[in-house]
């Protein structure tokens, strides 16, 4: 007999080999009916495998993210089968869950394969599907592998095993099919219920540009169609509001291929939405205590070598600038820290002095492959609202949670109210990821899990995902099409001060090292844009939108007036224009809300005479006849009510 641990902390004692679909069933049946996924002792585990110790069971259902991820996972099984049947001799590579579907990467060979043969793939998933094949998973000699997958002529996976060890290697069977796999399955084929292969790309094998380009075949599979319908609906309303379309349409930022892939140009209007939004956190920053400080765009090799920057992502920087100097090197600025640390180093500090708060919107740069590119998501060169806190480890606590006050009141002021935290924790199987000591890791972790125990956060805890110098609390935001983003993020570090060797005087003469807290609640403003525009379709704030009114004349003739209503809003601060081309007032209206602009005054020769504006509100429509002050007003009014006071 073994002990089965619940998460309610009910204790199963079952005999050793139950499985834990058994231990659903004995729940209640209905539940097990809804079980698709398990992990035993923190491990993803089949609902068919045997439990031969005691240990902590976690069945997961549809409604989970991690069984998501295995019905994903098990559709990807099924893509690649239907793959086989229909195109004979392809060679499959990889094919896993992602945080929206699921992808398999192929090698097509002579096969030419484009949009519109995907229904046909579709069709042949969902008869595999219908046919309700269990997934099983079995052991493999490393030979046995090797020699099964050189026997087809596939070399990816041949390539694959090789960096495996004897004994872990593992197979996945359905049907007729079989694929290299670690595991993670739904039960059968048979609960897949409807499948939309949604897009092809391009990817090179590994992600080694110098590799073989592969074609990436990605897709979205439901337990139920109606749940499929209800996606479709939402893509198209995600299409709608691409940043990158938005953006062109806006006028807010383009891209140019003689300047570069992932170099994005801001416009005039993008350019002063984004100076908004670095002066609404730089007045939060002041209040806050923080200094504002500048550091130039690239650094010495050296600096970054020092800082275990360069050890671990050397890779993906650009490559070094070399100078007329012998051997000497620089690096466009991957990021801020090392260069905010060489700043707390130019003076000696007492712990009266702490905490120091150096903020800056430092410009980054770091080399992503042409085809992860992504309009501002993925991009080439982007500006952090980065900030760095050097503190003494008594003042580590309050100072985090203070960093935690500011995000939140970030993600207020923008909308952005449904959102979870997750504490990244490191792998302790994987210390070459990291530097530094197990003890300075323990207590840097130590202090965020206490901070968001006593701060209330609704969090989760993720092993493997921390930085490679500290762990962190990253802020997960879900926008209003339900897509969940990390934005904000607070790193706790013990371990930079050390590699730079900081220090400050502490209350007993003696010298000590700071704590370092890492924050940014954009993250980058680059992307923090394209989510908002996302979020929001264009519709932002009216504090932050780039132009808050359109003042329409009915003709030529009042465009003094016109001018009189812009003259006093502008005096008042609000950002107006005055549209007086010759063109009827329904055009005038359409390309305004076209435009996204949040009120529009219309004025005639009533309005004139009564020294009054008629009022349209964006996709609200007629809002009746107001004095100017009435108006202005309101638009007070609405601004304060969305954006907060940092206190």
């Amino acid at each position: 007999m073994i002990n089965v641990t619940l998460p309610d902390g009910t204790v199963k004692r079952v005999k050793k080999r139950t499985t834990a679909m058994d231990v659903a069933k004995s729940i209640s049946e209905g539940f097990a009916r809804n079980v698709i996924s398990a992990s035993y002792n923190d491990v993803i585990i089949e609902t068919a495998t045997p439990l031969t110790e005691d240990g902590k069971l976690v069945l997961y259902t549809w409604k989970d993210e991690k069984g998501k991820q295995a019905f994903w996972h098990s559709s990807a099984h099924i893509l690649a089968q239907a793959l086989e049947e229909l195109y004979p001799g392809v060679k499959l590579t990889i094919g896993p869950a992602i945080d929206n579907g699921f992808y398999y990467d192929v090698d097509f060979g002579d096969y030419s394969i484009s949009e519109k043969d995907l229904k046909t793939i579709e069709t042949k998933m969902l008869e595999i599907a219908r046919g309700k094949f269990e997934f099983k998973m079995r052991e493999s000699s490393k030979e046995a592998a090797l020699k099964y997958y050189k026997e087809l002529g596939n070399q990816y996976k041949v390539e694959l095993i090789e960096g495996l060890e004897d004994g872990t290697i593992t197979f996945c069977d359905h049907s007729t099919f079989t694929d290299l796999c670690r595991g993670g399955h739904i039960p059968n084929t048979g609960l897949v219920k409807a499948i939309k292969l949604t897009s092809i790309a391009g990817a090179y094998w590994r992600g080694d540009e110098n590799n073989k380009q592969l074609t990436r075949i990605y897709g979205i599979s439901f337990p139920k169609q109606k749940e499929l319908t209800e996606y479709l609906a939402l893509l198209e309303e995600a299409k709608k509001r691409d940043h990158r379309k938005l953006g062109k349409e806006l006028e807010l930022f383009t891209f140019s291929p003689k300047v570069g892939q992932g170099l994005p140009l801001w416009l005039p209007k993008g350019t002063a939405l984004r100076l908004r939004l670095e002066d609404f956190l730089k007045k939060a920053q002041k209040k806050a205590g923080y200094e504002l400080v500048m550091t130039p765009h690239i650094g010495q090799k050296e600096l970054y070598v020092t800082s275990g920057h360069y050890e671990k992502y050397g890779a993906d920087s650009f490559q070094p600038i070399q100078t007329p100097k012998e051997s000497e090197e620089f690096l466009l600025k991957p990021m801020n820290c090392p260069h905010h640390c060489e700043i707390y180093k130019t003076k000696p500090w007492s712990y009266k002095d702490l905490p120091k708060r150096y903020a800056e919107f430092g410009t980054v740069y770091r080399y992503e492959q042409s085809g992860e590119l992504n309009g501002l998501t993925r991009v080439r060169g982007f500006t952090q609202d980065d900030a760095h806190i050097f503190c003494t480890p008594d003042q580590l606590d309050e100072e985090f949670k203070k960093v935690i006050d500011l995000v939140i009141y970030v993600f207020n002021s923008l909308g952005f109210d449904d959102f979870v935290t997750q504490v990244s924790l490191r792998d302790p199987e994987n210390p070459d990821k990291y530097i530094g000591s197990d003890e300075n890791w323990k207590k840097a972790e130590n202090a965020i899990l206490k901070a968001a125990e006593e701060k209330g956060l609704d969090y989760v805890v993720e092993t493997g995902e921390a930085a490679f110098y500290g762990p962190k609390l990253d802020f997960m935001v879900k926008d209003a099409l339900g897509r969940s983003w990390q934005l904000g993020t607070i790193q706790v570090d013990y371990n930079l001060p050390e590699r730079f060797g900081l220090e400050y005087k502490g209350s007993d003469n003696e010298m000590h090292r700071p704590v370092m807290i890492h924050r940014a609640p954009f993250g980058s403003m680059e992307r923090f844009i394209a989510i908002l525009l996302e979020h929001t379709g264009g519709n932002f704030p009216l504090w932050l939108i780039p132009d808050q009114v359109s003042i329409l004349s009915l003709s030529e003739k009042y465009e003094k007036y016109a001018q009189k209503v812009l003259n006093l809003l502008e005096n008042d601060e609000f950002r107006a224009l005055v549209d007086n081309r010759n063109e009827t007032i329904g055009k005038k209206i359409r390309e305004a809300e076209m435009n996204k602009i949040p009120y529009m005054l219309i004025v005639g020769e009533q309005e004139e005479k009564d020294g009054t504006v008629s009022v349209r509100k964006h996709s609200e429509g007629n809002l009746g006849t107001m004095t100017i002050k009435e108006f202005i007003n309101l638009i007070h009014t609405e601004i304060e009510s969305t954006k907060q006071n940092f206190e």
